[in-house]
């Protein structure tokens, strides 16, 4: 299973940020109490801060200098986009049902054209009973056509 970069990232940030918290947090019994509560307050702005940040879209960067916008997972996909995904699937089941009636179609025809040719011909009744008799038909077709 493949991880998104995006995810990579974040998950990356998410430990330095932990790294971070924990050599601040190591120094932090010996400080005044008004100075540990500054620090307190701003890791409080500061992770507030980052749960907005991860809200926004993120744009990266392509080759050639242009930029892809990609939403975040919460997003909801318009219905142009569900269309747009269906139907390749529906001109799949189309093209399907398409050469499944096509080939029915040869297949009757090439019975009809058999039944045809034993119907019209004149033959003693034994021809029919024949296994090798539809295969000399076949043959007799192909070098007529």
């Amino acid at each position: 299973m493949t991880i998104s970069r995006q995810y990579q990232t974040e998950i990356l940030q998410d430990r330095f940020a932990l790294k971070i918290a924990a050599r601040l947090s190591d120094g932090c019994d010996e400080m005044p109490h008004d100075i540990s509560e500054r620090l307190r307050f701003a890791r409080a702005q500061a992770v507030a801060k980052r749960k907005i940040a991860t809200d926004h879209s993120v744009a990266l960067p392509l080759g050639g200098g242009a930029a892809a916008t990609l939403g975040t997972l919460e997003e909801h996909v318009s219905w142009w986009n569900r269309i747009g995904a269906v139907l390749p699937l529906l001109a799949l089941v189309l093209g399907l049902v398409a050469i499944h009636s096509i080939q029915n179609n040869r297949v009757a025809q090439e019975i009809a054209q058999l039944d045809a040719a034993l119907l019209t011909d004149d033959l003693p009744l034994a021809a029919y009973a024949d296994p090798g008799f539809s295969q000399f038909l076949k043959a007799s077709r192909v070098q007529s056509q």
